[in-house]
């Protein structure tokens, strides 16, 4: 495959696995939702087009390039793996931390089940296609670098009913919490760019969490963020607005 066509399906399946619509990356990068569309077609694009094309998805050009080279892996699981999934927690969590780079031995150090329980539940991660497992040790996670978890699927829906309402829970007051609620009126425009904005803030995450996995365990504190943006009102608003006649 030339370059030119291996960016421009690097570029698609990127729109694809974070469910942006062209029109939200042509605001992005302030032109039109039909130069977008001919752009993605012909791989007419300048230089110039792809560096904010990059800009905009949180990426450098090699990651491009480099992202079809490695074709078996996955943005996305099947309903059916998910489901599998969210019906065993413990393999959800050992699922989450292999996602997240952990290594086999800090996995065993740091939960409560040995190598023998890890191993078993490594074994139906293997047959499920989620991950590869090789005896001993070695695994090997089937999932690309811009993977999500399916909208709406089993482990979003376990997530929801059962992360979500713990994390708020929160007071928010350690040294290294952060807690930020903003709320106002927005167009599509607007809306459109802070979901780009989400989505470099995503990534950026996921880019220290990669680098920050080489580092001892002891080093490494377990984070999480949560980020959303919602067309909603909160209901004592609602309840306050002034019907129509």
């Amino acid at each position: 495959m030339s370059a030119r066509l291996t960016i421009l399906a690097s570029v698609k399946a990127l729109l694809r696995a974070r469910n942006m619509p062209y029109r939200d990356l042509a605001r992005a990068i302030k032109v039109s939702e039909a130069t977008i569309k001919r752009d993605l077609s012909r791989g007419t694009f300048s230089l110039e087009r792809l560096d904010a094309i990059c800009a905009a998805l949180g990426i450098g050009l090699s990651d491009l390039v480099a992202a079809p080279d490695r074709g078996e892996l996955v943005t996305e699981l099947t309903k059916a793996q998910e489901v599998a999934l969210a019906g065993d927690p413990r393999a959800l969590v050992v699922t989450y931390l292999i996602l997240g780079d952990w290594k086999f031995a800090d996995i065993v150090a740091a939960f409560e089940m040995n190598e023998n329980q890890l191993i078993e539940i490594l074994l139906r991660l293997d047959r499920l296609g989620i991950i590869e497992y090789r005896p001993p040790h070695r695994m090997r996670k089937l999932t690309a670098r811009n993977f999500s978890w399916r909208k709406d699927g089993p482990v979003h829906k376990f997530f929801v009913s059962r992360f979500v309402p713990e994390f708020f829970q929160s007071g928010f007051d350690s040294p290294s919490d952060a807690f930020r609620f903003v709320g106002g009126t927005l167009s599509a425009e607007s809306v459109g760019r802070f979901k780009v904005s989400l989505e470099r803030l995503a990534v950026e995450f996921e880019q220290l969490a990669h680098h920050d996995s080489r580092l001892p365990l002891e080093r490494r504190n377990g984070c999480s963020a949560i980020l959303a943006v919602r067309e909603w009102e909160f209901s004592e608003f609602t309840r306050l607005r002034r019907r129509g006649g």
